[in-house]
């Protein structure tokens, strides 16, 4: 999490640095590389999410070629939320708000947000081994249950994503 922060901020250009000297902006240039930052976490969460959405909707041709279309439906479930939660993270609002905006959003509450995108980007591994097992579930008896614990984990990644949007609500 730090070395995204870490990341931007060596980036900056050399006028960029020597503007951060000016009393008053340097606050505002770090809040804008924490937004970057946020901003780089998050497409890169959404990325990984959608890599098992896509392994995921194999799994459903899968399923089709070899006739098993019961199991179709239930296994969709984890695709729609998979790929409500991949919209919803990249196209959330940036962890920092700007001089003017209604909502404003403290250091503490942006560790916080990056706390919440921190875990989101781990449970993708949970993820992936969930598809992993519906894989390896295909034409067994485990297959039902593979799919309730995938679809499980997808609403558990929407809840935890749902909680971070109440940081930027209570920060208002």
């Amino acid at each position: 999490m730090t070395d995204l922060v870490s990341k931007i901020r060596d980036a900056r250009n050399f006028f960029e640095k020597i503007v951060a000297v000016i009393p008053g902006f340097k606050g505002y240039v770090e809040r804008s590389n924490r937004r970057d930052a946020d901003k780089l976490l998050r497409t890169t969460v959404a990325s990984r999410y959608e890599e098992q959405w896509s392994r995921i909707s194999e799994l459903q041709r899968q399923l089709v070629a070899q006739g098993q279309i019961e199991s179709l439906d239930d296994l969709e479930a984890s695709v729609m939320k998979l790929r409500a939660l991949v919209d919803r993270v990249r196209h959330a609002a940036y962890g920092y708000s700007g001089f003017f905006d209604a909502v404003k959003v403290n250091e503490a509450e942006l560790d916080t947000l990056y706390q919440y995108d921190s875990t989101l980007l781990d449970k993708v591994t949970q993820i992936s081994s969930a598809v992993d097992n519906v894989a390896s579930s295909i034409g067994g008896e485990g297959l039902p249950a593979a799919v309730r614990n995938l679809t499980a984990l997808a609403q558990e990644c929407i809840d935890l994503f749902e909680h971070r949007g109440e940081v930027i609500l209570a920060s208002g």
